[in-house]
């Protein structure tokens, strides 16, 4: 099963030190029935940019709650087995929760397909939704505006073997 992994680029220089992306439950995202029911579609694809759209804005959660992060969204798409990756029935209905899985055990960054990163471009438009994404949750439209702002750019696609140089550790 691919699932989606949120993280920063400080999270992700840490990944590649260690090897990991860390040991279960891991917050990641995937084709879930719910997500499957929200999106109304049966294209795989679709329904898997679904998944790392919702795995953005948890990247996005991330930034927020981490001022010295560089205003970059991170998601790694990673393969587990299928039984690793499990939805919370308790949290199916509820619409923050759409895609939202927790794999079990160790998630070895060996095991990653692809990593997708915000461009630079994208910087300043990811540190305004960061700084709103409070206001946003609370219900303000303007706010909410800002935070959409961001889902306007698309995360590029990088191979795990450009990992080191995405993190300032290649040469």
């Amino acid at each position: 099963m691919r699932v989606y992994v949120p993280l920063t680029l400080s999270g992700l220089a840490e990944a590649y030190k260690t090897g990991e992306l860390g040991a279960g439950p891991l917050l990641a995202y995937a084709v879930t029935p719910a997500l499957r029911e929200w999106y109304l579609s049966d294209d795989i694809e679709e329904l898997e940019y679904a998944a790392l759209n919702r795995a953005a804005l948890a990247s996005l959660r991330l930034l927020a709650a981490d001022a010295g992060a560089a205003r970059r969204r991170v998601v790694v798409a990673v393969d587990v087995a299928d039984g690793a990756a499990v939805a919370d029935p308790d949290r199916a209905l509820d619409p923050s929760a759409l895609g939202e899985v927790r794999v079990t055990g160790t998630v070895r960054l060996a095991k990653a397909a692809a990593v997708h990163v915000d461009s630079d471009d994208a910087e300043g438009d990811v540190t305004s939704a960061a700084d709103a994404l409070e206001a946003a949750d609370a219900g303000d439209d303007d706010a909410q505006f800002v935070v959409d702002g961001a889902e306007d750019h698309e995360l590029l696609w990088y191979a795990t073997q450009e990992i080191p140089n995405l993190v300032g550790l290649g040469g």
